[in-house]
């Protein structure tokens, strides 16, 4: 089935943006719908019930190019929340990834830690391995980022498996750091083309560093995720808890089951979240083996190893 949408009377560079911005945006939305741009046309093509849905979404749409005089992403998802059949829906997405992905909660805790996030500025978030902690803490902070309520994204973990000792390993400082950041690399991979990615890390919009990095910096405007807390002592969380400047948000994501930290080391992250748990504006959320979004396997593998 198809619809056609008659474009005469729209200026279409205002309309889909410089080089169809706007245009490629409204595939990745609707990733079960195909869309062509004929002429003064748009071409619409799919199930009847998508079509109809779309239909709705776009005359409100065009309303709003009327009244604007132009649309972006923000106007295009602002008609979207006021549409009846997504309002649900697209509440639940953080963000939409790369090629059409629409990343959102894929658990009950995961959902808790969105819902957190919106209430407090500071969230510890423990749990085991493919609980999806860190992959919700950085569709949170893109989310952030894409809607202007920080300016940059920094992302760090201590480099504890290189015994920190960066100077031991070849070649430059990136080289030797990003096989110990590559999660967090990964996770953004899911939410960003490789071209923006690159160009955003360029700019200094997202920062990934080690936790070394961190000290003696007041990190404002900012979304801050340290991953892999619990390889850090009670003084490390200390000096990057105190790097918190104005409206930023901070995430503390930890596994206290798989510490690498050598045998005399103790981990401070159970005992600086005792601390500060009561906090106002400090959240915690304990992730568990039901949360795994990984292989059916994992979360049997991890009972059956406690």
């Amino acid at each position: 089935m198809e619809l056609s949408f008659n474009l005469e009377n729209i200026d279409l560079r205002e309309f889909w943006g410089i080089n169809n911005k706007n245009f490629r945006f409204l595939e990745t939305i609707f990733p079960h719908l195909e869309l062509t741009e004929r002429s003064e046309k748009l071409l619409v093509s799919g199930e009847e019930k998508d079509l109809q849905d779309f239909e709705t979404f776009f005359k409100n749409l065009t309303i709003a190019y009327e009244n604007q005089g132009y649309i972006d992403e923000k106007i295009i998802m602002s008609v979207l929340q006021q549409n009846e059949y997504f309002k649900n829906k697209e509440e639940e997405v953080l963000v939409y990834g790369d090629n059409g992905l629409r990343v959102k909660a894929r658990s009950e805790n995961q959902a808790k830690m969105v819902k957190e996030s919106e209430k407090n500025d500071m969230i510890f978030a423990i749990g085991p391995a493919g609980s999806g902690k860190t992959y919700t803490a950085v569709a949170l902070a893109v989310r952030a980022l894409k809607a202007k309520v920080v300016k940059r994204i920094i992302l760090t973990r201590p480099a504890v498996e290189a015994g920190e000792n960066l100077g031991f390993l070849p070649g430059d400082l990136k080289e030797k750091l990003d096989p110990y950041l590559q999660p967090l690399y990964d996770a953004l991979r899911d939410m960003l083309s490789q071209q923006k990615l690159e160009s955003l890390i360029q700019q200094g919009v997202i920062e990934i560093a080690p936790l070394a990095f961190m000290r003696g910096r007041t990190l404002d405007n900012a979304f801050v995720i340290l991953d892999e807390a619990q390889n850090t002592s009670m003084e490390q969380l200390k000096m990057f808890l105190t790097r918190m400047g104005r409206n930023s948000k901070f995430i503390i994501t930890g596994d206290v089951t798989q510490i690498d930290l050598p045998k005399n080391q103790l981990s401070g992250l159970l005992p600086t979240i005792e601390k500060v748990k009561h906090i106002k504006g400090i959240s915690l959320i304990e992730l568990q083996s039901c949360d795994i979004v990984r292989h059916k396997l994992v979360s049997k593998i991890i009972e059956a190893l406690k």
